[in-house]
């Protein structure tokens, strides 16, 4: 959410803004509708003002035993009571709509996002990691994994497309995954919950998914919705509070089922385990003050990058462009995997940051220290990392020749010792 006063002190700026993540100019109508709020608010509250003055005449008058007056002034009191409901329904009328404008805005692009329409125009930041080569003509998971326990067909039986049966040596690595990386990211000071799948609207509206992608949504009978994900519920804790800033900052972490209806995706990656309906993420979250939001975005892409790192999985970083961000980031970084079986990097995890845009809607603020007035927080967010797509890259990238697939040894541990994963299919 924006910020009117900034609007009206700058429109050109704000403008200017918008222009590069491709939004039309908004400040003259989102300016011309704040002055007929103020408007009317200064109307109302010069009734109000009035109708108090008159009160005290009229009973001046009636000391007075002036019955002429007296009734010329009930007249007007009369007159205001009827009015001043006309001005409150237009108040709430008006703010009602600037907050919907104002809701529909995405955020503005830090000065180092780099401007373009696509993931094309996307900045590469850095690569890490040298992708294996083969004996042999490298696999995709989707041809791996059947013989491992993705069962494809059972799952789109059981709930329709884009939903997998995990089962067997498949499932126990998918488990590995989420709790090796669920340990890793406690270990950098992230503090672990166990938060609700089902929220209702205003925590949806808060992190920025309604109004604008309900279709990305799944939404129950009785009006809650599955979180597309943990971001949604984590960031939602500090929602209408008011932290002190010793309090920050608050970082929190959560392995939850995340689910989306990819509305926006028909046609992309239908075949395999790249893009379902319901999967399994790692979310990291931070609210921060603002002077540490710069920071805490390297330091939570970092987090995410040492899970790659200790799975030796190889990756790239890339600075996305304006017209590739979500709707509530600042600047985001994208975390691409390599896979060798498309023999091409893909988005593994992102890391955005959204400076105090996602407060503003959720009213989280915090009070500088030796200061009486509160200011917004800044939130945080990024995934570390989606699990279904880190389970697809180790199957790619640690197959073996004869269908079973080496487990890297990080994770290990976590399955008991076991070092291949064998078909048992």
């Amino acid at each position: 959410m924006h910020d009117i006063r900034l609007i009206r002190d700058d429109p050109a700026a704000f403008d200017a803004a918008l222009a590069k993540r491709g939004v039309a100019p908004q400040s003259a109508s989102l300016v011309t509708l704040d002055e007929q709020r103020r408007a009317t608010i200064a109307d109302s509250q010069t009734a109000q003002t009035r109708r108090n003055e008159l009160s005290k005449a009229i009973g001046q008058a009636k000391a007075q035993k002036d019955e002429a007056r007296a009734q010329a002034l009930m007249a007007e009191v009369a007159s205001l009571k009827e009015a001043l409901p006309t001005l409150e329904a237009d108040e709430a009328r008006l703010s009602s709509e600037l907050g919907d404008l104002l809701a529909a805005i995405p955020n503005l692009p830090a000065a180092d996002v780099p401007e373009g329409g696509g993931e094309d125009d996307n900045a590469l930041v850095h690569t890490r990691g040298t992708p294996a080569t083969f004996a042999f003509a490298a696999r995709e998971h989707d041809a791996i994994g059947p013989a491992l326990g993705l069962d494809f067909e059972t799952g789109a039986a059981m709930s329709g497309a884009r939903f997998t049966l995990v089962r067997g040596p498949a499932a126990r690595l998918q488990r590995a995954l989420g709790q090796f990386m669920l340990d890793h990211v406690a270990e950098e000071g992230f503090e672990q919950v166990s938060p609700p799948l089902l929220v209702r609207d205003e925590a949806v509206f808060g992190t920025g998914q309604l109004l604008k992608f309900a279709e990305d949504l799944f939404r129950t009978t009785d009006g809650r919705w599955l979180i597309p994900t943990a971001e949604v519920s984590l960031t939602n804790i500090v929602r209408e509070q008011i932290l002190s800033e010793a309090e920050l900052p608050i970082r929190f972490t959560a392995l939850t089922p995340c689910f989306r209806s990819e509305a926006g995706a028909a046609g992309r990656d239908t075949r395999g385990y790249i893009r379902q309906h319901q999967f399994d993420k790692v979310e990291m979250v931070s609210i921060v003050t603002p002077d540490m939001s710069e920071a805490e975005h390297e330091r939570m892409t970092a987090c995410a990058e040492g899970v790659l790192d200790a799975l030796q999985l190889p990756f790239r970083r890339m600075l996305l462009c304006t017209g590739d961000m979500g709707f509530t980031a600042a600047r985001t970084y994208d975390l691409e995997v390599w896979l060798p079986g498309q023999a091409r990097y893909r988005e593994i995890s992102s890391v955005s940051t959204c400076t105090d845009f996602q407060a503003r809607r959720m009213n989280a603020r915090y009070r500088p220290e030796g200061e009486k007035g509160t200011r917004f927080v800044h939130t945080l967010n990024g995934s570390a990392l989606a699990v279904g797509r880190t389970l697809v890259a180790v199957l790619e990238n640690y197959q073996q020749e004869d269908g079973s697939v080496a487990v890297p040894a990080v994770l290990q541990p976590y399955l008991g010792g076991l070092t291949l994963l064998e078909p048992t299919r």
